[in-house]
Parts: C-alpha cells; structure tokens; sequence
C-alpha cells in the first residue's frame, strides 16, 4: 500500500509516497480502506521535529490521526463492524508505532471506531473524529453548570468551532472569540461573538458582562486568559502541559484527546442532525501530501486539508 512517510524530521520536502506491507489487524481491530484521512496542526508540528523528545518512535514513520473509510478485514473478538462497513475512527499518532492513518489502509481499534455519519462525503467525515473528540472532552473538563456561561478562544478554529457549537447543544451561553474577519461564522455557530483582542480576558468580561465560568482555550493564549474567568472556575488549555498555574481557586487543567467509541457515536449523530459544521477547506491526493503541509503552515486556512487515498 501507499502512505505518506516521514524519513527525517525537517520541512515538507521530507515526505516521501513509500510503499508499506498491508497492515494486518490484531484482536479487537478493524483494517480500514482509507477514504479521507485530515492533515492536523499536530501532524506538522511532528514532521518538524517539535515532539522529537517525546515520540515513542523515531523517522520514519507515517502521520496521521483519524480518518474516513471502509471496513476492509476485522481482528479476533470484533462484533461491532464487518468489512464494507462505513466508518470513521481515531488513532492516537503517538501511538501505534508511527503506522499513522495518512495511507491507503490503517488499523483502527474497534473501540475508537464508530459508524460513519450517513449522507455525509468522507472528506467531511474524516474532520469529525479528532477534532469535535477533543472539543467535547475539553467540554466534559471544563464542566460548567448548567445554563452557565463559558468563552471559547479561538471559535473559529477547526476545535474551537466544535466546541462552541457543543457547549450551545449543552445549553451553555458561549462566548466566541475570534478574529473579525471570522464574526459571521461564529455567530452562526450560535455564540456570542467576542472580538480577538490584546487583552482577551477585558474583552470576554466585557462582552459576557463580567467574568465567566470556564474558558477552553484551544488557541493556546494561556495565562493572559485567566482574568476571564470568575473565582472558582474551570480553565481548559488546548493541551495538558500548557495549562498555567491557578490563581483565585480556578481550577486549571488541559484536553489530551483519548479515542473513545461511545462519545464518537454521539458525535455521529449530532452531525447527522446537522449540529456540527463539518469544513473542509480543501483536498489533496496523497502524492500531495507536502503541499497540503506547506499550506497549513502558512496558516490562514478555514476549515481542514483533506488528503484522499
């Protein structure tokens, strides 16, 4: 099979399409026909070398987090799925031995697998596993009562834009910051629009008339955001190392994205109740796959790069 394959950490140029042993599936896992596999923010930052240190696997290696495809064969013990299903499912890139999902087939565990959502194309699928999965976990963390208020910073990223729309379905009052280039699509989200500002925690203070009970911050701000929540309250970091030490009894703490196969069904449905809005901004072939990366790195992309196997 093809993949697309680190061979040393650098810039785009070190992708190579390589020809990989078909993968065979374990107890408890589903080989999938990939159909639509997203290029992440962390599948750059890994080519680069920035987790170097911390990889449980060196170069090379295949990227990639989650996808969209086709049961094509099922390991020992799986019940849930037989091949030609549909499916969608996560596989954690720091896991797995760098056999990430940026290839024609990937392993899946059946329990960060669920059925994919119907009448929905994979390129649009594919965005829904990492991405909203890490949205409504940070949202189980943040934990905010019911009817209370909550700021998103950075609503209009591919995270950002699925956890305001979660928080909404819960029945929260959302606080969306963003650029303002990004208003409409933010408040069709059904937030509060709150300008991207120096002072971002003044600004959501102003917009929510005082502070709020919990900030996700998947734009990573950081420690200038804390004045946005009130005493007592839930900071969430877009990652569990970055979460600033607490002041005034704020609980502080950061999302790191477990696949689990019941909160991605819930997710399914959503989508297929048209709760989520699923963005692909555009889709590359997988001999491609250096040019979608130089792409993001510009940044300024609306929605996900989308490879297609």
């Amino acid at each position: 099979m093809r993949a697309v394959t680190v061979s040393e950490y650098g810039g785009p140029e070190v992708l190579r399409i390589t020809d990989q042993p078909l993968p065979q599936p374990g107890p408890g896992q589903l080989r999938v026909r990939v159909r639509a596999t997203p290029l992440q923010p962390i599948d750059v930052a890994v080519r680069a070398g920035r987790f170097a240190e911390v990889l449980p696997f060196q170069p090379p290696f295949v990227p990639g987090w989650d996808l969209a495809g086709t049961v094509d064969a099922v390991g020992e013990g799986v019940t849930a799925f037989t091949p030609g299903e549909e499916v969608v499912g996560l596989r954690h890139g720091f896991r797995g031995g760098g056999a990430g999902t940026h290839a024609e087939y990937a392993l899946l565990d059946a329990t960060a697998t669920a059925t994919a959502p119907a009448g929905v194309e994979p390129a649009a699928a594919a965005t829904v596993p990492l991405n909203a999965l890490t949205a409504t976990q940070a949202l189980d963390l943040a934990a905010a009562p019911a009817g209370g208020t909550i700021a998103i910073i950075g609503a209009a990223g591919a995270v950002g834009g699925f956890a305001a729309q979660l928080a909404v379905h819960r029945g929260l009052a959302v606080y969306g910051v963003a650029g303002t280039q990004d208003e409409d699509f933010v408040r069709g989200l059904g937030a509060t629009f709150v300008p991207r500002a120096d002072d971002v925690a003044a600004a959501v203070r102003a917009a929510a008339g005082g502070p709020v009970d919990a900030v996700y911050d998947p734009a990573f701000v950081g420690a200038p955001a804390l004045g946005a929540v009130r005493d007592g309250g839930t900071f969430v970091a877009g990652a569990g190392p970055l979460a600033p030490p607490p002041e005034r009894g704020i609980r502080t703490t950061g999302v790191e994205v477990e696949p689990d196969a019941g909160q991605l069904a819930d997710l399914v449905r959503l989508t297929e109740q048209g709760a989520l809005t699923l963005r692909v901004a555009q889709t590359f072939p997988l001999s491609e796959a250096a040019t979608a990366h130089a792409l993001l790195e510009k940044g300024a992309v609306r929605g996900r790069l989308v490879l297609l196997p």
